[in-house]
């Protein structure tokens, strides 16, 4: 089963972002459940889309005022659940952020 490991944090994670995951990326390769990832710019670089009454709306950063931002993601390849809370809990992250996860809507074959 496919799940999304969101990477999350508050302002303080910042300090995080260029320390790497000490080992987590190779081990995990290693096992074989990484399927992608990336890290993310900080969230007063985006934007954010919306589409209204056929009008397309554009802001300047998160849409959402909240104390914790994605900071990345990983996507990973598992067992189960309980594997994926064991991948989870040994990434960096989880000692100074949050990560939530989310098993991916596999669409049934043809549907796109």
């Amino acid at each position: 089963m496919k799940y999304l490991l969101m990477i999350c944090g508050d302002e303080s994670a910042a300090e995080h972002a260029n320390d790497g995951c000490g080992g987590w990326t190779e081990e995990m390769e290693n096992r074989g459940v990484v399927v992608g990832g990336a890290g993310l710019r900080p969230p007063d670089e985006a934007t954010t889309l919306r589409v209204r009454d056929d009008q397309l709306l554009l802001t300047d950063g998160p849409f959402a005022e909240t104390k914790e931002q994605i900071g990345g993601f990983v996507l990973i390849d598992c067992a189960d659940l309980d594997e994926a809370i064991e991948i989870a809990a040994k990434h960096p992250a989880a000692g100074y952020g949050t990560i939530e996860i989310r098993p991916l809507l596999e669409l049934p074959p043809g549907v796109a």
